[in-house]
């Protein structure tokens, strides 16, 4: 789940992001971190692209490993340029449906450079 999740964040192409949200998130889902509270496809596909046009040429990347139980999942990330240390890190707490599908995702910011925000 968590790589999956990765991989939208870092998905370029948008019909292959939104099939992927769809799959993934379920209809009524809502991801909010400090700069962002997107609620639904629509808004969550936005919130994506938005973070890709700001931060060009970088990837997210799991940062560790993944822990979970119960409908819970947490992971700790990174985002920056390929090959080299990541000025953005922080961590996710996901939380699943019946179906498997991520219901939330809330988002917390460890380490943003000055003058800028993820």
């Amino acid at each position: 789940l968590a790589h999956r999740y990765i991989a939208l964040w870092n998905e370029t192409d948008p019909a292959a992001r939104r099939r992927g949200i769809e799959e993934l998130w379920s209809d009524d889902a809502r991801y909010v971190d400090p700069l962002a509270d997107a609620q639904g496809h629509e808004a969550i596909d936005r919130t994506i692209a938005a973070v890709q046009e700001q931060f060009p040429g970088f990837a997210f990347r799991l940062a560790g490993p993944v822990d979970g139980h119960h409908d819970l999942a947490r992971f700790t990330w990174e985002l920056g340029p390929e090959g080299a240390d990541a000025p953005i890190a922080g961590f996710d707490v996901a939380v699943t449906g019946g179906d498997g599908r991520l219901r939330s995702v809330l988002g917390f910011l460890d380490r943003v450079p000055a003058g800028r925000a993820a």
